[in-house]
């Protein structure tokens, strides 16, 4: 409660409005429309705004613009507190500029799907792990929301809740809910403007010249022919990517991304490079992400992913190397 709630005057203006909207959860459209509506918005506007990430007791402003046109989608992130990034999404892959290094990372092959286009345009396989309810309408960033709650079946997975923008469909918030329902990242806009987003809003703002570049090389690959198995039974998360990664003076990385549409788990498969200590097995997390790392048969597993550590963690321990015959 608020300071200013604590008055009695403040108090009974409170309840007042809380009685004003007593009727909101009432809708005409039903939640899985609402999640439609959401996941069409974000992938076919364009828009400017800043939005504020939570985590651990921390936070993060970060100002994101996208331009959709014809030729290609382009979206510019730019982290406005602590050190300087810039990094630029197209459908020529992913650029993270550095400036305080003066480097430039390129991913042409990166699937990035985030906050707010953190929905797939698909919803039918998604939501036979989530059960989806209509919750009551909220303000966020000056705009009138519908929340809608993304429950999940079984422990394998978050559950979220969303608030999509009444007027345009955009995802205004996302929160991340563990299996208590208390949450563990959150995303939230604060300003937001659709359309009249022009070209040059979405160009990167450095000049790279002089840089160092990074640059991944990324080709399909077939880790099961190589005798890598990952037999981890979790419901719902299908393979959607199998590659191997290599930078340069670096080793190859073999990388396998499963999905079940909204989150998203990746495992790497890195050569130890013949250490002789075992590398340390253990888990930790940031915000929503677990990760899980172990060694397995000289090589450096690790699990990556914006599910609960459970899950992580059972892919993990699945994963087996068998010298192909």
């Amino acid at each position: 409660m608020s300071r200013g709630a604590l008055c009695t005057g403040a108090l009974a203006i409170t309840f007042l409005c809380a009685a004003g909207n007593a009727g909101a959860q009432t809708d005409s459209l039903s939640g899985r429309a609402w999640l439609q509506k959401a996941a069409e918005a974000t992938h076919s506007l364009s828009y400017t705004g800043t939005f504020v990430y939570q985590h651990d007791g921390r936070s993060e402003t970060s100002r994101v613009t996208r331009l959709a046109s014809a030729a290609g989608d382009v979206e510019r992130l730019e982290v406005l507190d602590g050190e300087a990034r810039e990094i630029v999404r197209s459908k020529d892959g992913v650029r993270c500029y550095l400036p305080a290094s003066r480097t430039l990372k390129v991913d042409h092959h990166a699937a990035v799907r985030s906050f707010p286009a953190m929905l797939p345009a698909q919803l039918d396989d998604l939501l036979r792990y989530y059960k989806v309810r209509l919750g009551a309408t909220d303000r966020v960033a000056g705009r009138s929301c519908q929340t809608v709650m993304l429950e999940p079946i079984d422990h394998y997975r978050y559950g979220y809740e969303l608030c999509a923008d009444r007027a345009t469909g955009m995802l205004l918030r996302s929160v991340t809910l563990n299996e208590t329902n208390a949450p563990v990242e959150q995303f939230t806009f604060t300003h937001l403007e659709v359309g009249d987003v022009r070209p040059e809003a979405v160009q990167p703002q450095h000049a790279t010249r002089t840089w160092r570049v990074e640059e991944s090389s990324v080709k399909p690959t077939n880790l099961e022919a190589e005798g890598w198995r990952v037999d981890a039974d979790l419901p719902g998360f299908h393979k959607i990517v199998e590659v191997v990664r290599e930078l340069r003076q670096r080793q190859p990385v073999g990388q396998l991304v499963y999905s079940d549409g909204l989150a998203a788990v990746s495992v790497f498969i890195e050569p130890a490079n013949g250490r002789r200590e075992t590398a340390h097995r253990g888990a930790a997390s940031v915000g929503g992400v677990n990760i899980f790392v172990r060694e397995v048969d000289d090589h450096i597993v690790t699990v990556v992913g914006e599910a609960p550590a459970v899950s992580v963690r059972r892919i993990a321990d699945h994963v087996r190397y068998e010298r192909p015959k």
